[in-house]
């Protein structure tokens, strides 16, 4: 089966998976009602210049980023008004990062242009794949940009490829040959440990079966790097061989780390043995986009259309920890698409009780 880019839509989030007959290729998450902002042009207004920064604070719509010298701040004046493009979303507490853009330089501070959705983005990176959309609202805002490659289906994601996708949130990948990959995100940097298993437990020769495990796994590697959209300083130990021994993966490492758009640079080995590798942050990671009270809401709101498409006359209530109530009633766009799919809004019910990010379908 050829390449295809699926965009499977629920009220809120559209996820997009691109898939051949037996594997992803990529993976993401699109949230109209809470984009990222990546890509977004704006008229800014500088707040202030920042010589120690190297940059300039600029007010944009819905906050304030940060444009360096090397993309544009040099010899801008405080109170100047000029036009900058999202580069990187913002990220713990940090606000966007930005680049000076072409457009409208006259007028208020203010959002201009979207920047291209997830599946824009996927469907550039495929430009001869299909894209299937199970939401006729959705394909018809895509039409503009990838008329004459849509096509509207019933189901985007079939029950393999949903597997394949609910497989992206759990921290462990099985690997062929018994061995496992452990992936560990902490604020500092990513860990990713491999253990090798059984793989090399009934080889003779240790050390050149350490050495081949590794190996083998190094398109796995990169595959779930890309597909979990890891960034920033990521971290690797390999099964087994001393420090010296694993220099001998550094070539084959940048090699498979190369197809990556992202384009990621393997940096070499720390003395003790582990690979560096930085990885350019633009869009959040898959593993902070799955976690909190908004994508509880949004798994909630799925399991709840999924509950009406199987008895439309039924609009169970959804009951929640208050955070996750307060951040579905926060994204407007999410309340009005499950509202549409059931006719009317649903109630929801904030229950203090309940742990956090939890939620539950009442009858």
């Amino acid at each position: 089966m050829s390449v295809r880019v699926l965009a499977a839509c629920s009220p809120g989030e559209i996820r997009v998976a691109v898939a051949d007959a037996t594997q992803l290729l990529d993976y993401a998450i699109w949230r109209p009602g809470a984009p990222d902002g990546v890509g977004d042009v704006h008229r800014g207004r500088v707040l202030a210049r920042v010589p120690a920064m190297a940059g300039a604070f600029v007010a944009i719509a819905g906050g304030e980023g940060f444009l360096p010298d090397s993309e544009g701040a040099a010899g801008r004046t405080a109170g100047e008004i000029l036009a900058v493009r999202v580069t990187r979303a913002a990220q713990g507490g940090k606000g966007p990062r930005l680049s000076a853009a072409s457009g409208e330089p006259d007028g208020p501070a203010g959002l201009l242009r979207r920047g291209a959705g997830a599946v824009e983005r996927l469907a550039a990176l495929y430009p001869t794949a299909p894209v299937l959309v199970d939401d006729v609202g959705i394909a018809a805002e895509l039409r503009a940009t990838l008329d004459g490659r849509l096509k509207i289906v019933g189901t985007a994601f079939d029950d393999a490829v949903t597997g394949l996708v609910d497989g992206l949130a759990q921290p462990s990948v099985d690997l062929p040959g018994g061995g496992a990959m452990h992936i560990q995100p902490t604020r500092a940097l990513v860990a990713i440990d491999i253990d090798a298993g059984a793989r090399t437990a009934a080889r003779t020769d240790k050390v050149t079966a350490q050495l081949a495990g590794n190996r083998a796994m190094l398109p796995e590697l990169a595959r779930q790097i890309r597909l979990r959209n890891l960034s920033g300083a990521i971290v690797v130990d390999f099964a087994g061989l001393s420090s010296r021994r694993r220099a001998n993966l550094g070539p084959e490492l940048a090699a498979a780390l190369a197809a990556d758009p992202a384009r990621p640079r393997f940096l070499g080995f720390t003395a003790l043995g582990l690979a560096e590798i930085v990885r350019p942050r633009a869009q959040p990671p898959l593993h902070e986009l799955l976690a909190g009270p908004h994508a509880a809401g949004l798994t909630a709101l799925r399991a709840l259309a999924r509950e009406i498409a199987a008895d439309p006359g039924r609009v169970p209530g959804l009951r929640a920890a208050p955070g996750v109530i307060a951040a579905l009633q926060a994204d407007p766009v999410a309340m009005a698409g499950i509202a549409a799919r059931a006719g009317r809004p649903p109630i929801l019910r904030a229950d203090p009780a309940m742990p956090a990010n939890t939620w539950t379908l009442d009858p």
